[in-house]
């Protein structure tokens, strides 16, 4: 028998070991659980995306990248859409984070198949058919910021200083306070908060809370029924409703939660 035949029987003979073995050891490359590396934050009504700068650098700390939206809050459709845009700019899959009326945005925008998992930061949840306003209205609790919402002439709202202080953001300092007074941005109360999303990705997604026992923005009966409803991962935290600029260590904790448990080959 020559050299070379020697060669190839050896060869066919190693191959035909090795192949069967080749679709198991994809199969298990497939099904292994991978961390997600994105995570886009949206932020609620009267503020904007700087509302996250304390808890952005916490989490690309850990290696995450990170994209904060900018709500027009012009429409609950044109916030969907800033969204959808902030989305289709990311390569891989997300987690999708939202704060208060935020979590509305998320709750319709979410659909999108790159999203992995939801974060419902003192947010709202709805189910399809459902608005922040239904929400909101549907708890036997009246919350104290409520009174301080007032409206402009063709229904755009801003806080009272008086919500500011005592409603919206007690836990920062004054200067802080000052300075959401005067930035926040204007949101619309009949095209934003009125109108109901017409989907629902926590019905399909994985979802992590945080309630915030504090809040004088979304009742704690309500965080608590949207969170069971939604059958979310909760945690719970002893903070107004601006946790994530008053306790960014605690709302980082629970996105970094959701960004290593959610199952990426899903």
């Amino acid at each position: 028998m020559s050299l070379l035949y020697k060669f190839w029987s050896a060869a066919a003979i190693a191959l035909s070991v090795a192949v069967p073995f080749l679709p198991s050891s994809v199969s298990a490359q497939s099904d292994r659980k991978v961390q997600v590396e994105n995570v886009v934050l949206v932020h609620g009504a009267w503020v904007d995306g700087s509302s996250w700068s304390r808890v952005i650098p916490l989490l690309e700390s850990k290696g995450i990248r990170v994209t904060a939206v900018q709500l027009p809050l012009t429409s609950l459709a044109d916030d969907v859409a800033a969204t959808q845009r902030a989305l289709a700019l990311i390569d891989g899959p997300v987690i999708l984070v939202g704060h208060s009326y935020g979590g509305v945005v998320i709750t319709q925008a979410g659909v999108d198949p790159k999203v992995k998992g939801l974060v419902y930061i003192s947010a709202l949840a709805p189910d399809s058919g459902e608005s922040a306003l239904s929400l909101l209205k549907s708890s036997t609790v009246e919350p104290p910021a409520a009174s301080q919402i007032v409206p402009d002439s063709v229904g755009f709202t801003k806080i009272s200083r008086k919500g500011i202080d005592e409603d919206f953001a007690e836990e920062l300092p004054s200067l802080e306070r000052d300075i959401l007074f005067a930035t926040q941005g204007p949101t619309s109360a009949p095209n934003a908060l009125a109108v109901p999303v017409t989907g629902a990705a926590w019905k399909n997604k994985p979802s992590w809370t945080l309630i915030t026992t504090k809040d004088r923005v979304i009742p704690l009966e309500l965080q608590k029924t949207m969170a069971q409803k939604i059958g979310s991962q909760v945690t719970t935290l002893p903070a107004s409703h601006l946790a994530l600029l008053a306790h960014p260590q605690d709302v980082a904790s629970v996105i970094e939660q959701a960004v290593r448990g959610v199952d990426q080959s899903k």
